[in-house]
């Protein structure tokens, strides 16, 4: 189902979290869940894993993370600042001491010229409170290696939050 590379971060990645104490949540839109499914395709991921939030549409972003109307409205659903609501949500809503967020456009459709398909904003909150957003431009690859590519960096953005925490 996924990379050998998606693999091996995704056990690299509950490894450091299980040593530090760490429990992690999730908050996805283009992604539907994999970074989720990556984490749990590990073996005992039970004692790290806490909860993941699949918010594809914006009314699931609000009641579920919290996002507010007027951070949709002001930017849309793929923005910095829709990414940060979201991981901190993530928080509010689970006991994860750290949370990891995905909001994009996979394509094919979907896109513009200042939303271009391949554009995914990431963020990734912790308890004491400081937030990384990441903005990656994958471009029009297709539809699976976007969502691939954007499983590869949140888990990437999950081991460098655990690191600094």
């Amino acid at each position: 189902m996924f990379s050998d590379d998606i693999i091996k971060l995704a056990a690299e990645t509950l490894q450091m979290a299980r040593d530090r104490g760490f429990h992690l949540a999730t908050a996805e839109s283009c992604t539907g869940g994999l970074i989720m499914a990556a984490l749990t395709e590990i073996a005992g991921s039970s004692d790290v894993v806490d909860r993941g939030f699949i918010t594809y549409t914006n009314r699931a972003k609000m009641e579920l993370l919290g996002v507010s109307t007027e951070t949709l409205r002001i930017g849309g659903a793929v923005t910095r600042e829709t990414a940060i609501a979201m991981a901190t949500g993530a928080l509010k809503y689970s006991s994860a001491n750290i949370a990891v967020s995905v909001t994009g456009i996979a394509g094919p459709g979907g896109g513009s010229a200042e939303k271009p398909v391949g554009l995914v904003h990431m963020a990734v909150a912790g308890r004491e409170g400081v937030t990384l957003h990441e903005k990656h431009l994958f471009g029009d690859i297709g539809r699976n290696k976007v969502r691939e590519a954007t499983v590869f960096a949140a888990l990437g953005l999950f081991l460098k939050k655990i690191t600094k925490y």
